[in-house]
């Protein structure tokens, strides 16, 4: 039975990370979309399910460099700060016209200013 957990749990983070793998490739175009946490995510995904696609990410040259600044210095690049911060920033006026309850926009604003605090605050890489 555990061995079937721990295949289901592999599996789940597996997944996990091809989808944020996915989602950060994606964001490579899109402004709106931020790459960096996506990327740092399928990177904790795959080193708890696929050694070879953990060392295949760690290797990439686009996402390497940056993984390991994660790792090393918890630094994120500026140019992700700008993006990432601007993406946060124009995020509840989306939602605004998409007619969002007024409570649901205040969350959503909490939330962005939370995370746009910790963003800022990493050592730049």
């Amino acid at each position: 039975m555990t061995v079937i957990a721990s295949r289901r749990t592999r599996y789940l983070w597996l997944a996990g990370g091809l989808v944020s793998l996915a989602l950060g490739i994606i964001g490579i175009p899109l402004p709106i979309l931020p790459t960096t946490p996506f990327i740092l995510f399928a990177a904790f995904c795959f080193a708890r399910s696929s050694p070879r696609l953990q060392t295949w990410l760690e290797s990439n040259p686009r996402f390497g460099p940056m993984i390991a600044n994660w790792r090393e210095k918890g630094a994120i690049p500026t140019r992700a700060k700008i993006y990432s911060v601007a993406a946060m920033a124009v995020s509840p006026l989306g939602a605004a016209a998409l007619g969002v309850p007024g409570w649901a926009l205040v969350a959503q604003i909490l939330c962005l200013v939370g995370a746009a605090v910790f963003v800022l605050t990493r050592p730049s890489g």
